[in-house]
């Protein structure tokens, strides 16, 4: 089975490294730039995984993953929340909003990996 990823990051760094990883992973990538695109991106086809950064130019990450989740057509979509703030509140409130998982930047390429496959089922495959 194919598996397809957003990465949702305005850093062009963090772009490449996002793109490296899910790819490894065997994930077809697409990048949206900011909050708007992302949304646009989701509309015209919905993947198994987005990955999502707070600080977001026109729409911050947090408006993003709640206009997700009230989308019925994203039900199984898995989110997981990037930032570089490692604060409590920033966690719950991502958490509450719908995020399966939230991450701190600069984050672990490995624990990355393996939050992205436990969340769309992947475990226990050789990737």
């Amino acid at each position: 089975m194919s598996y397809t990823a957003l990465v949702v990051e305005d850093e062009p760094n963090i772009v490449l490294s996002l793109q490296f990883i899910m790819r490894q992973l065997g994930f077809a990538v697409r990048v949206a730039s900011d909050g708007e695109q992302a949304l646009r991106a989701i509309e015209d086809y919905v993947p198994d995984i987005v990955l999502l950064d707070i600080m977001l130019p026109k729409q911050d990450g947090f408006s993003v993953c709640e206009q997700i989740r009230r989308n019925p057509a994203c039900q199984n979509l898995k989110i997981i929340m990037l930032s570089a703030k490692s604060r409590d509140a920033d966690r719950e409130k991502a958490i509450a909003l719908g995020a399966d998982e939230f991450m701190t930047k600069p984050f672990s390429t490995r624990n990355l990996g393996e939050a992205v496959k436990r969340l769309v089922g992947m475990e226990g495959q050789v990737g």
